[in-house]
């Protein structure tokens, strides 16, 4: 899998995280707490969340992506 995929997996990954965030948000401002979208928007956020956090320890764990330190 070459660097430039990894990142956009990443990438897309993030985008999902904060799509849900942004419209766990606005159902909050306009459903008033009458229907439960907020909370589905949310459980999907920390899903991707996690769903994201084993993916990158997997990777690691199989040698597709190698940690290192600040400014390594």
């Amino acid at each position: 899998m070459s660097d430039s995929l990894k990142t956009l997996l990443v990438v897309a990954f993030l985008i999902l995280i904060l799509w849900n965030l942004g419209a766990g948000l606005y159902y909050m401002l306009v459903d008033k707490g009458e229907t439960k979208r907020t909370v589905n928007a949310l459980t999907k956020r920390i899903g991707l969340s996690v769903a994201l956090i084993l993916l990158v320890i997997l990777a690691i764990w199989m040698g597709w992506i190698e940690p290192h330190g600040v400014g390594g």
